[in-house]
């Protein structure tokens, strides 16, 4: 199982889900992205690009030892998720996604070119989890140039998508405070495969995979990951 975390966040959002993949006997690589997990200035010296190329190596060293890879992801993981499952196609048994952000209908993503250039970072909105006591370990700042290049992974993604055509399981969160529900349509009206699983979570926020749907989502996942490597 290859294990993608999203923007701003670490592998500690993904740990636990993991752990559980693991345990379960699948053989997992949970790659830290470029830029990720020091500090938010680490941030602006990746792109969008740096990340794919990260998910793509950790794909191809599990691929090397193993028969069939799904691959899994949270948020911006989950959009490269999805473009691994389009680049790699039959390589890529399944894929299984959280939340997966892959547009905006907020009008300052439209900015945040010309606002990179003057502003290196803006707040952020972390932890968005309902349970109390969880910790993404994310950036308390976002890196405004990284995240000026998120826009341009959504042109290079979204047409991909009906080029998808393994079995796909998504779990979606009926409140986020960190992605709007466009994201949402922007999967459905664009993803090609005929095995779509298509899950509501209502106990969480963002962060699910360690919000109170967590076991939900190791469970059926764990049913979804064994039949699409059968």
């Amino acid at each position: 199982m290859l294990v993608l975390h999203g923007f701003t966040g670490s592998p500690a959002s993904m740990r636990p889900w993991a752990q559980d993949l693991n345990g379960r006997g699948y053989a997992v690589e949970m790659p830290l992205l470029p830029g990720h997990g020091t500090t938010w200035v680490d941030g602006n010296r990746s792109t969008w690009r740096d990340w794919y190329g990260a998910a793509g190596a950790a794909f191809e060293r599990l691929a090397a030892d193993n028969d069939r890879v799904v691959v899994v992801g949270l948020s911006m993981g989950g959009c490269l998720t999805l473009r691994l499952a389009a680049e790699k196609q039959d390589r890529v048994a399944g894929v299984v996604v959280v939340n997966p952000w892959l547009s905006s209908s907020d009008p300052r993503m439209r900015l945040l070119p010309v606002l990179s250039r003057v502003v290196p970072s803006i707040t952020a909105h972390t932890n968005d989890i309902k349970a109390p006591g969880r910790d993404e370990h994310a950036y308390d700042r976002v890196p405004a140039r990284a995240a000026a290049t998120v826009p341009e992974m959504w042109r290079d993604v979204v047409p991909r998508l009906r080029t998808v055509t393994q079995p796909v399981l998504f779990f979606h969160t009926s409140i986020d405070h960190t992605i709007d529900q466009s994201s949402v349509q922007t999967l459905r009206d664009n993803i090609g495969t005929a095995d779509l699983t298509d899950r509501l979570l209502e106990d969480s926020f963002h962060v699910a995979t360690l919000d109170n749907d967590a076991p939900t989502i190791f469970e059926e996942s764990a049913g979804f990951i064994a039949r699409v490597t059968a």
